[in-house]
């Protein structure tokens, strides 16, 4: 493949979120039609949500993304080509930096009151992937923004990111459409690997961060299988959050992040506020992910010792 093809190709790809937008509606429409959808109004404000983080992508793609990415591959440190292998090697680390990344958003209370934005939504579907922050722009890019540096062309970057947004996109089929696929755990992020990643139940806290696929969270200890009786709750910890508020979607955790640095009696107890964990407080270190996933399987063993992860 040379460069005019992949070109071409990138511009045809520059319409998947279209496509995207068109999957949502449709299984969102049926999903309301077979009465398997109770909060139709979070639909809307996921809707609402990409048509409002699509702004800062419009008005600042060009320059910060495009731009910086065409003047990193100017400066790469290598200049590799178009083989086959090199496209291999350039979505494995694009993939494993999106893990990296959503790691982080999960880990970093500031990142988190953008990432988290996604996780409000109860119920799952496709509508889901539109739910996104405002301040997604200064977050999301950094999953591939870097990459020609090392000498990957930026437009294979374009061919690569749609592809696996859309596969990314699917892993939030509703689960009456799609079950559990155990053989495909292994290798990808399956619509029932990714549901455990959006759940709120304490067992299945902060797991399965990968995108396509599920090499990275087996490698680095954070896979979790969706386990038998233990139904999925979707969204996030929090009693207040309403997920059918586009205000409380957006900005609730801001607030509260901005609430605890106001209260924080040190300036280092602030800038902790930012950067430790959520759950994180500085009167006693708060009780954060970790304690909580460590209590509910102490929990299901005593209950069931047979019990697997």
């Amino acid at each position: 493949m040379n460069l005019p093809s992949i070109e071409i190709l990138a511009g045809k790809l520059e319409h998947m979120s279209l496509i995207v937008l068109v999957l949502m509606l449709v299984e969102w429409g049926i999903l309301i039609v077979t009465s398997y959808v109770e909060k139709n109004k979070e639909g809307v404000v996921s809707v609402i949500s990409y048509l409002i983080q699509s702004i800062p992508y419009f008005l600042l793609s060009k320059i910060f993304i495009v731009g910086t990415m065409f003047w990193l591959y100017e400066n790469r440190v290598f200049t590799l080509g178009f083989q086959w292998y090199i496209w291999v090697s350039a979505y494995l680390l694009y993939d494993f930096t999106v893990f990296f990344i959503h790691f982080l958003g999960h880990k970093v209370r500031v990142l988190w009151c953008i990432h988290g934005v996604h996780h409000t939504a109860e119920e799952m579907n496709l509508t889901v992937v539109a739910r996104g922050s405002i301040f997604d722009v200064f977050f999301t890019p950094f999953n591939f923004i870097w990459l020609p540096i090392l000498g990957f062309h930026p437009l294979m970057i374009f061919v690569i990111e749609p592809i696996a947004r859309l596969y990314a996109t699917l892993t939030h089929v509703n689960e009456k459409v799609i079950g559990k696929q155990k053989w495909l755990d292994k290798l990808l992020i399956t619509p029932s690997v990714h549901r455990v990643h959006h759940a709120k139940n304490h067992i299945y806290l902060d797991r399965n961060y990968g995108e396509t696929f599920s090499i990275w969270d087996r490698l680095f200890k954070t896979f979790q299988k969706e386990l038998d009786n233990e139904k999925i709750l979707y969204g996030i910890m929090h009693e207040k959050l309403n997920s059918e508020n586009l205000w409380h979607v957006q900005f609730l955790l801001w607030k509260e992040l901005w609430m605890d640095v106001k209260k924080a009696p040190t300036l280092l107890d602030k800038v902790k506020y930012l950067f430790k964990p959520p759950g994180w407080n500085h009167i006693d270190g708060g009780k954060k992910a970790k304690e909580y996933r460590d209590e509910a399987w102490k929990f299901r063993l005593k209950k069931n010792p047979l019990s697997t992860r």
